[in-house]
């Protein structure tokens, strides 16, 4: 075990060690032969102790020995045997101490004084009050929120699991409220830790992720227009979700879990001002619309003079050719179809 100082307080950092075991298989069949040997030696007993009468004092004692396995060392040697399934462990206490981990699919005999400890039975025990969205997967929610698990199951699940909280409102870098959610992908790695270093490793998970969202989302923009390099929530998806990451990671690192990838889902303005960003984005289109319109219209004017001239199809004083570039930009950049007007006369 070790410690590290947070804010002058120490937290107990448990180390995860293997728990010693042995095979389930030989000492479930080794305990049912000895039942059965213990049985068939309490009914041999009964039978010897009136046909030997200067022996029933050990034939007794050797009863009262069968007596003791077959009803109390029998029963207890089962405790001891466990049964894992992929991606399961238990975490086992002796008296109070961390006694080790077991992982690993397959049939295990250990320790039969060792209990299994997982956090939400726990949580069970003490009625305390946890969210059915924001508890570690697993357990069973009544209606009041109180976690009462259907079945005791204290094994601690090793699979990768998702975690999607509820949409969250928050202010960007430029003050600006969004509508917010991310699924996080994620896994515990150190079950000592998990158990031992935090209450419900599941709650704190949540509470950490929504945490984590309001430092990253504070530090980028929703969006910003004119300037490509600025990192923003909506343009830059992927460096966002790498701060993310590593932002939550650092929180539940005391937890023992481990952050796999974490992305947004959700991602728009408040309703109170979705409306005049619509119309702010709305206003920057046309803008740009019209910038590339106007741009493509001189160049089509510079051309046609350019074409009239080489050609020597019109010869036209600096008057006419600022009358005829205007009336040019007119038809190139006005929003409706140009009506002509047919002058049969001379130009001049």
């Amino acid at each position: 075990m070790s410690e590290k100082q947070i804010n002058g307080d120490k937290i107990l950092h448990t180390e995860e060690k293997r728990a010693a075991y042995l095979s389930g298989m030989l000492m479930l069949i080794m305990n049912i032969l000895l039942s059965i040997a213990a049985a068939a030696g309490i009914i041999y007993s009964l039978m010897q102790v009136d046909a030997t009468a200067s022996l029933a004092r050990q034939w007794i004692a050797l009863i009262v020995l069968c007596v003791i396995y077959l009803f109390i060392v029998g029963p207890v040697l089962f405790i001891g045997l466990k049964i894992l399934k992929p991606n399961e462990a238990l975490v086992l206490t002796l008296f109070g101490k961390y006694y080790g981990t077991l992982r690993g699919e397959g049939f295990f005999f250990v320790n039969p004084f060792v209990s299994a400890t997982h956090p939400e039975v726990q949580a069970a025990s003490t009625g305390a009050i946890v969210s059915a969205d924001k508890a570690a997967p697993g357990g069973k929610f009544s209606a009041q929120g109180v976690n009462l698990p259907s079945r005791v199951n204290k094994k601690i699940s090793l699979k990768t699991m998702t975690l999607n909280n509820d949409k969250q409102k928050i202010n960007d870098k430029l003050g600006n409220p969004i509508i917010i959610g991310i699924v996080v992908i994620w896994r515990v790695v150190n079950t000592a830790k998990a158990v031992f270093n935090v209450d419900n490793y599941g709650e704190f998970l949540s509470i950490q992720c929504d945490s984590a969202l309001r430092n990253i989302v504070r530090l980028y923009p929703y969006d910003v227009s004119g300037d490509d390099n600025e990192k923003t929530l909506r343009g830059s998806s992927q460096e966002v979700a790498d701060s993310l990451k590593a932002e939550i990671q650092s929180k539940v690192e005391i937890a023992g879990l481990e952050i796999l990838e974490a992305r947004i889902t959700h991602l728009a303005y408040a309703p109170e001002i979705a409306a005049a960003m619509l119309q702010r984005q709305q206003a920057s289109a046309i803008i740009d619309a019209r910038q590339m319109i106007v741009e493509g219209a001189v160049g089509m004017v510079e051309m046609a003079l350019s074409k009239l001239s080489e050609h020597d199809v019109v010869e036209l004083d600096e008057e006419r050719k600022a009358a005829m570039v205007s009336n040019l930009m007119v038809v190139l950049c006005g929003n409706k179809d140009a009506q002509p007007i047919v002058n049969s006369g001379t130009l001049y």
